[in-house]
């Protein structure tokens, strides 16, 4: 099977390298971060703004669209691109995150998962076989095959098991879409924090011979070496001519150590979710906006953004938006942190383009405070945005 991906430069100073993968609507640039829009929407911005920040791919899921406003309306509608006015790629998820998240609602078996919906509690139960169609009746142009996100610390038989039904799943899941044109499928490795499993599970895929590979199961508690060891243990068995895409991963401290490391594609509710709490990123690091020594404050937010928010609005105003919980600050702040994101990555395309990526990361921990990078606050508890 051929991918359409594209290696278009390798970094000789890391395991770096900059792709293009090709979709129905229109080919993407890697390494690429994918701004979370759960419900068809990334919260606070409109396409046009998401597109004018250079965003070129979005991820939208599976499971929460199937519930509201079902996947039978927005085929409807003309799929999820018409449905939401969105031109470019989407990703979508395939619900196997909620697996992890919405645990007391739902059962495991080997046919599927049973779920009972948190909307209205009506049962649903979804299978890996319908789990791709759910995906292409939704329009998706990645799609990922049903897996169960292992919780941290489940008892080894547990995760043996578990990682053995997902690989299973995958087999049935490239049977299902062996018959839908126009949509790529990725296999997801799983195997929790062990490393041989994660060898396992990642060999089996790549046997299935996928569009692309999905590194799964992490950010959920794990430490950062344990994170760290995962994605080189996965890394080392993926193939280096299809994307691996590591699902959940995105603190900027993540985004340029993984890219340096092969990592293709990454997704995270960090900016958005941040943005509407206050927390926002910078040069220099993290800035909690609601701090009182903003309070006066007439300086920008990050003096070497260019961004609408910077350009326009000061720091006081900012924490005076967010302190009266006023809708403008969750979007100038939302503004913010996703041009930050996209400048990020295209500094990182340009480093690698360049073969400097190494000292792109040298210069990037050694200017900023990056403080609370191992620390379980970021873990995904809830990965929907």
């Amino acid at each position: 099977m051929s991918s359409g991906f594209k290696i278009l430069r390798r970094d000789f100073t890391s395991r770096g390298r900059l792709g293009a993968f090709p979709t129905i609507h229109g080919t993407f640039k890697t390494p690429v971060f994918m701004p979370v829009g759960t419900q068809a929407t990334v919260k606070a911005m409109t396409p046009e703004e998401l597109e004018d920040l250079g965003v070129e791919i979005i991820l939208c899921n599976a499971y929460h669209l199937h519930l509201r406003p079902g996947a039978h309306v927005i085929k409807e509608l003309g799929g999820l691109h018409g449905f939401m006015n969105w031109k470019g790629p989407i990703l979508t998820d395939s619900g196997g995150f909620q697996v992890f998240s919405l645990t007391p609602l739902r059962r495991i078996t080997e046919e599927g998962v049973t779920f009972r919906s948190h909307v209205d509690g009506e049962l649903l139960f979804l299978d890996p076989e319908g789990a791709v169609r759910l995906q292409f009746d939704l329009g998706a142009d990645i799609a990922m095959c049903l897996d169960e996100c292992i919780p941290y610390g489940a008892p080894p038989r547990y995760v043996e098991e578990s990682t053995m039904r997902t690989i299973r799943w995958a087999s049935r899941s490239k049977a299902a879409a062996s018959s839908l044109q126009g949509m790529a499928l990725f296999g997801i490795v799983q195997g929790g924090t062990d490393l041989d499993l994660r060898r396992r599970s990642a060999q089996a895929l790549v046997d299935m011979d996928f569009h692309g590979y999905a590194i799964g199961g992490l950010a959920v508690g794990e430490s950062l070496q344990e994170r760290l060891d995962m994605v080189e243990a996965a890394m080392e068995v993926l193939p280096e001519d299809r994307p691996r895409y590591l699902m959940g991963i995105g603190l900027p401290e993540d985004l340029v150590t993984f890219v340096g490391m092969g990592g293709d594609m990454f997704d995270c509710v960090v900016p958005t979710r941040c943005a509407r709490t206050g927390l926002l990123f910078t040069h220099d690091g993290r800035v909690d906006i609601r701090h009182s020594e903003h309070a006066r404050s007439n300086k920008p937010l990050d003096e070497l953004c260019g961004c609408y928010t910077c350009r326009n609005y000061t720091r006081a105003y900012l924490r005076h938006l967010h302190m009266c919980k006023e809708i403008l600050g969750v979007r100038l702040n939302t503004i913010h942190n996703l041009h930050y994101y996209m400048e990020l990555m295209a500094e990182l395309r340009k480093a690698i383009e360049d073969n400097r990526l190494a000292q792109y990361q040298r210069d990037f921990f050694n200017n900023r405070d990056t403080d609370g990078w191992d620390n379980t606050q970021w873990d995904r508890k809830e990965g929907q945005d």
